[in-house]
Formats: C-alpha cells, structure tokens, sequence
C-alpha cells in the first residue's frame, strides 16, 4: 500500500509542477499559451488527489478541511483548464483562464505547505 501512495504521491506532484511551471513560464506570454499541459496537470491532480483522499481517510488526524478545500480549488482549476482549452479552439481570449488556472494552483500549493494540523 506504500508504494501505491507514494507513486501517487509522485504523479501528484508530476500534476503540480506541470501547472505551476506552465504558468509562471508564460506568466508574461500575450498568447501562444500550452493550453493542453495545464490541462493535463489539471486532470493528473485531481485523478491523484481523490485517489490518495481514498486511501488515506483513514488515517489518524486526517484534515478533512484542508483535502476538502484542495479539491474545491482543484475543480475550479479544472474549469479554467477546460475553458481555456475551448477558448484556444473558438480562437477567443486564453489569457484569463489560463491566468486563473495558473493563480489557483499557487494558492493551492501554497494551502498545501503552509496549512498544517499540528494535533
């Protein structure tokens, strides 16, 4: 079991730094956004979060507000990864939801590291 949470682990932070690294990489960008790898991060986080949710909730001291919160967020992120996926493919405006996705997923790292439950 061990080794299925930690290559899931892995994969999540593989999601992550997909996401994070797409985005401030092209902070700057006024187009040309890689549209199809915040996506694919995005779907890698959140396959691999509820995957580890599942196996970990058990646990002792499990913070149900944190997870819950992280995959909120997480779906959120979804949806501007596909918005701007639909964007890019209608030839409309990529850059607010590439913007938001990108911006999302800092704020969820960030509640990653920085929201602990010291019990």
């Amino acid at each position: 079991m061990s080794v299925l949470i930690t290559i899931l682990v892995a994969l999540h932070l593989l999601g992550m730094a997909t996401i994070v690294g797409t985005f401030f990489a092209q902070l700057r960008a006024k187009d040309r956004f890689s549209t199809g790898l915040v996506l694919g991060g995005a779907i890698t986080q959140l396959v691999t979060g509820i995957a580890l949710i599942g196996l970990l909730h058990g646990n002792d001291g499990f913070n149900w507000p944190k997870y819950i919160t992280h995959a909120v967020i997480g779906l959120v992120i979804l949806g501007a990864a596909i918005g701007a996926q639909v964007a890019k493919s209608k030839h409309a405006r990529i850059a607010p939801w590439f913007h938001t996705a990108g911006g999302l997923a800092v704020v969820n790292l960030l509640i990653a590291v920085l929201w602990r439950s010291y019990a």
